[in-house]
């Protein structure tokens, strides 16, 4: 099967490397990135949605994987479809759920589907308004894609009218203010081909840039699948309990939703309530699930694309998976690149680690930071005690320079 994946971030590389281990696949992606070894890359610089459907009609792919949230939102999947060419990812109707919080609450209120409370607003003033009269609003996002930074999760009514005034500023006016949960996060992701939904491995990111879930939100600094309190059980559980509902009501509103959905959900002591929807693989996340996926995970992509998983089943192994995010100093504020990283060929030695590349580029032959987060080290055990040993280990063998990560992953504040 010849597949093309969009996307050139470390969740795009996790995706590709996990297909690659199929029999009988050919892995293309678009753009990829120089960590992306053995697959042919399509250039994608400076292309709309009918650019990159041109790409993929030149590689004659028979299944394109969409990672990237704002392709979907652009409609690219439509554009595929429309060419008869099998995608996975929701269409620009069902990736509102991400692109648009308020469209998200409204499903979820439609589905019946626990969530914080929340209000609305289109001005600054209103909004500050609410958080006044709202002891527990001391969260605000903007209302569209942020890259997983458009939130902020306020310690106080002034910092909270703080940030209705910083998000404006970046991302525009339409916010959504609601209260905040108390509670262990959980990534939720499964696989649904417009009817059934088979859930991955739960796992749980690491927002926070300091150990001790300390610092501002990042795009994630490190996740461990499965979390030690959502079991296997758990898991199909709140499968059926929140992301069935969902697909069963896109649908009944007239959108067919095939592809990956992710919630992101908060264990409260009341239960769980669901903080907000994705459309796609979660990143970092998606670096620790993959390697806990048994089975041909080509062919249940390619059936949920074509609406069709049947009776199929997702295995997962009896393991753990760790993934310690190496960033530039300074993430996620201002950081510098272009800095020589080393430590990859001896980590290849070890057995049961694998680096996925978020941020990096050559220069003169030399593999330099590129980005924020630069790698992703993810290592599999058979505990989660021995996956953070291993990942540790091998993080503590790479080098650049400012490099910083968590060391606290799987073992935060989160965790206990």
């Amino acid at each position: 099967m010849r597949i093309l994946v969009i996307g050139g971030g470390g969740r795009e590389h996790a995706i590709v490397w996990r297909l690659t281990r199929d029999a009988g696949t050919q892995v293309y992606a678009c753009p990829g990135n120089v960590g992306m070894t053995g697959v042919r890359r399509l250039e994608a610089a400076n292309l709309d949605v009918a650019g990159v459907v041109a790409r993929v009609k030149e590689t004659r792919a028979e299944l394109v994987v969409v990672g990237p949230e704002n392709w979907l939102a652009a409609g690219l999947v439509d554009g595929l479809r429309a060419e008869g060419i099998p995608a996975l990812g929701p269409d620009r109707g069902g990736a509102r759920l991400e692109a648009s919080k308020a469209f998200a609450k409204e499903v979820m209120e439609e589905a019946g589907i626990p969530t914080a409370g929340y209000a609305v607003f289109t001005e600054a003033g209103e909004a500050k308004a609410y958080i006044d009269a709202h002891p527990a609003a001391l969260v605000v996002k903007a209302d569209g894609l942020c890259a997983g930074k458009g939130v902020v999760v306020a310690g106080s009514r002034s910092e909270a009218r703080q940030a209705v005034d910083d998000l404006t500023a970046q991302y525009g006016s339409e916010l959504v203010v609601e209260e905040r949960l108390e509670g262990r996060e959980v990534s939720l992701l499964g696989l649904t081909d417009g009817e059934r939904v088979l859930p991955f491995p739960a796992a749980r990111d690491h927002k926070r840039v300091f150990d001790g879930d300390r610092g501002p939100n990042t795009g994630g600094m490190g996740a461990i699948a499965p979390p030690a309190d959502v079991s296997e059980d758990e898991t199909r559980r709140l499968c059926r309990q929140f992301l069935e509902p969902v697909v069963v009501r896109l649908r009944e509103r007239g959108i067919l939703y095939r592809g990956v959905i992710y919630a992101g959900l908060m264990l409260t002591r009341d239960g769980p309530r669901v903080l907000e929807f994705n459309v796609r693989f979660g990143d970092p996340e998606t670096q620790s699930i993959l390697p806990l996926v048994g089975g041909n995970l080509s062919e249940l992509m390619a059936a949920a694309a074509a609406g069709d998983l049947g009776r199929m089943e997702m295995p997962w192994k009896a393991a753990a998976a760790v993934t310690v995010v190496l960033a530039s100093g300074g993430y996620p504020g201002p950081h510098t690149t272009g800095k020589v990283i080393t430590g990859l060929e001896e980590v290849a030695d070890l057995g049961g680690v694998y680096v996925f590349h978020a941020g990096t580029g050559l220069e003169e032959g030399r593999l330099v930071t590129a980005g924020g987060r630069v790698l992703g080290v993810t290592a599999v055990g058979d505990s989660r005690e021995a996956a953070m040993t291993l990942a540790y280990r091998a993080a503590d063998m790479i080098h650049f320079e400012g490099i910083h990560y968590r060391m606290d992953i799987g073992s935060s504040p989160t965790e206990k």
